[in-house]
């Protein structure tokens, strides 16, 4: 129960790692709000950890403002903001990704991770205390092929993590990341051409412990995190990777 009493934001956690940190904190103590901008996947999840479902789209300034007001009016307070929703562009050439599928990529895994800490820094700094854990990606790391503009935008989000750690420190607010290798969720089969046994093969192939990141594994890293057991620790971006980057 390292999270007893806490208070948390998981967002994009209808489903994958999002859904496997939300339920992992509730286990932990923590009550939790639900935020997805699918609805019924929010409310899913929500209802299985007796925690808070919220609809938003991360990337737009209202809902954010929004998920941020209403987690503070239900729950009282903010503890923990993970920043988990995420996109992926299709696997092709750099030049050949679209304009839209650049914007998108990057309005979901960077601008989402700006605007939250606009609205909850504040909130933060008023009570002298707060985590915030922005997931990020081995992509970020140790780049693939094809995946270029989620590649950079993961890089972006490891560059954030750590530059906020810095100016928030003196506030008493930890910022940190996870670095995971892809897993089992919704964005597997956007990482691949195509989603067969030879792909998958190829895939782990990569990977020394020879397995793909679970939500469980997502959820066990983010919890210690987030806890007063890390008080300690800010700025890292930990890789949950099974050593794909060694």
């Amino acid at each position: 129960m390292r999270l007893r009493d806490k208070t948390a934001i998981v967002t994009g956690a209808g489903s994958g790692f999002g859904a496997g940190i939300a339920r992992k904190f509730a286990e932990d103590g923590a009550r939790v709000m639900v935020v997805d901008v699918n609805k019924d996947a929010a409310f899913e999840i929500a209802d299985a950890i007796s925690g808070l479902a919220h609809m938003a789209d991360v990337s737009q300034a209202h809902d954010v403002a929004g998920m941020i007001d209403t987690a503070i009016t239900e729950m009282g307070h903010i503890d923990i903001l993970v920043n988990n929703a995420g996109v992926t562009h299709l696997p092709g050439p750099l030049e050949d990704i679209s304009e839209d599928d650049f914007d998108r990529v990057f309005a979901v895994n960077c601008k989402s991770v700006y605007l939250a800490a606009r609205k909850i820094v504040p909130h933060f700094k008023a009570r002298k205390s707060g985590t915030i854990l922005n997931i990020a990606s081995t992509a970020g790391v140790s780049p693939r092929p094809r995946l270029n503009w989620y590649n950079a935008s993961k890089g972006w989000m490891i560059t954030a993590t750590k530059t906020m750690a810095v100016e928030l420190a003196p506030d008493g607010i930890r910022v940190n990341a996870l670095n995971p290798v892809a897993g089992e969720t919704p964005l597997l089969k956007s990482f691949m051409v195509e989603d067969t046994p030879d792909m998958r093969a190829k895939f782990l192939a990569t990977i020394p412990l020879g397995r793909f990141s679970t939500p469980e594994d997502l959820g066990n890293a983010a919890a210690f995190l987030c806890s007063d057991e890390a008080s300690m620790i800010t700025g890292m971006c930990m890789e949950v990777d099974g050593g794909r980057c060694i």
